[in-house]
């Protein structure tokens, strides 16, 4: 039997079980499983891994994507780059590679989703894991941006400092929050919404629900949105990649 799995603290509102599981079986591959694995601490982790001796890959999601890296035998250079891991490879040799396939999933996504020629910059809504690799992608794709947190590190913007002229100035905005992922859908990043505009576009990386408040309070000031479920597919096609080789 091969094992793979997510790891994280709460996965309630992850797809990538199923995602896997119809992956796997249009593939044919019945000794292959997917699991979810829910830790309280990353500590855990170590017992896990010795209680699965059958596991050949892992994704890793909030709130482990950084706190993962000091059980890892080395780390790709996508991870490298991002400074956060969100796939596992287990190597022949006993070794533990980290990778980031959330990099190129949204950077893919983000393309297809801005017109052509796109010039304008960017807010990326939060500090975590998955907001470094928003930063990355928006390197490679030379759109300059600020990063707005509740506690910002170094020139980073706090919520308070969100100004229409900051609006004006700035035409993505990425939620790379978890806030309205299911169940807690009524939440969302608190941003002075009113200064939205038809010239807004809004990017989302939660995909569950489908449409998040965030989004519909964009939306209805005729701002364009996108959720995160291609990126959700593009990054796990890249993850099975890694792992299948």
């Amino acid at each position: 039997m091969s094992e793979f799995g997510l790891l994280g603290r709460s996965l309630k509102h992850s797809f990538s079980q199923t995602y896997f599981t119809q992956k796997f079986y249009s593939l044919n591959l019945t000794e292959h499983h997917y699991e979810l694995f829910e830790l309280p601490t990353i500590d855990e982790l170590p017992a896990l891994l010795a209680a699965h001796p059958d596991l050949r890959g892992l994704n890793v999601t909030i709130p482990y994507k950084e706190q993962v890296l000091p059980f890892l035998s080395e780390v790709a250079s996508t991870a490298a780059r991002v400074g956060a891991v969100n796939v596992i490879e287990f190597a022949e040799d006993g070794r533990l590679i980290g990778h980031n396939t959330d990099l190129a999933g949204f950077r893919e996504s983000l393309r297809g989703f801005l017109p052509v020629g796109f010039t304008g910059r960017a807010l990326i809504l939060g500090s975590g894991g998955a907001s470094k690799a928003v930063e990355v992608a928006l390197r490679d794709l030379e759109i300059g941006y600020w990063v707005v947190s509740r506690n910002p590190l170094g020139a980073g913007l706090t919520y308070a400092d969100l100004t229409p002229q900051l609006f004006q100035d700035h035409l993505l905005i990425i939620n790379a929050t978890p806030l309205g992922t299911y169940p807690d859908t009524e939440q969302c990043p608190p941003i002075p919404y009113e200064h939205l505009t038809s010239q807004h576009y809004l990017f989302d990386l939660i995909y569950n629900p489908s449409e998040t408040e965030f989004m519909r309070r964009g939306q209805a000031l005729g701002a364009q949105t996108k959720n995160g479920f291609e990126m959700l597919c593009l990054q796990a096609e890249e993850a099975w990649k890694i792992w299948e080789r």
